[in-house]
C-alpha cells in the first residue's frame, strides 16, 4: 500500500506564489508518472501537470508558463510550483500516481487527500 501525503495549500493573493509537495510513503517498489489535478467548486477533476520518471512534463493549457512541475526521485515527491496565481486557480489539488510495492504486481493508481489553494483578494 502507499500513502501520498500533501501540503503547502492555503490563501494567496492573485499575482501570489505557492508551492505543494507530496511524497509518496510505503514499501514501494517502483515509482512511474506523478501528477498533479484539481477540482474547482462545482467541477469536474481536471489535470493540472503530470511528470514522467524520466522528467518529461506535461501541463494544462491554463496554466502554461505559470506553474512547474518537478520530482525529487530519491524522497519519492512531486512538487508544483505556481506563480501568478489567478482567482481561477481556487481549488482543491489532488496528488496521483502510479506505483507497486510487489515485484509480481502492476503499478496501480494512488491519490492523495488534496490540499486547498485559495486564491482571491
Amino acid at each position: 500500500q502507499v500513502q501520498l501525503v500533501e501540503s503547502g495549500g492555503g490563501l494567496v493573493q492573485p499575482g501570489g506564489s505557492l508551492r505543494l509537495s507530496c511524497a509518496a510513503s510505503g514499501s514501494i517498489i517502483g515509482i512511474n508518472a506523478m501528477a498533479w489535478y484539481r477540482q474547482a467548486p462545482g467541477k469536474e477533476r481536471e489535470l493540472v501537470a503530470a511528470i514522467t520518471s524520466g522528467g518529461n512534463t506535461n501541463y494544462a493549457d491554463s496554466v502554461k508558463g505559470r506553474f512547474t512541475i518537478s520530482r525529487d526521485n530519491a524522497k519519492n515527491t512531486v512538487y508544483l510550483q505556481m506563480n501568478s496565481l489567478k482567482p481561477e486557480d481556487t481549488a482543491v489539488d489532488y496528488c496521483n500516481t502510479g506505483a507497486r510495492t510487489r515485484w509480481n504486481t502492476s503499478f496501480r493508481v494512488y491519490w492523495g487527500q488534496g490540499t486547498q489553494v485559495t486564491v482571491s483578494s
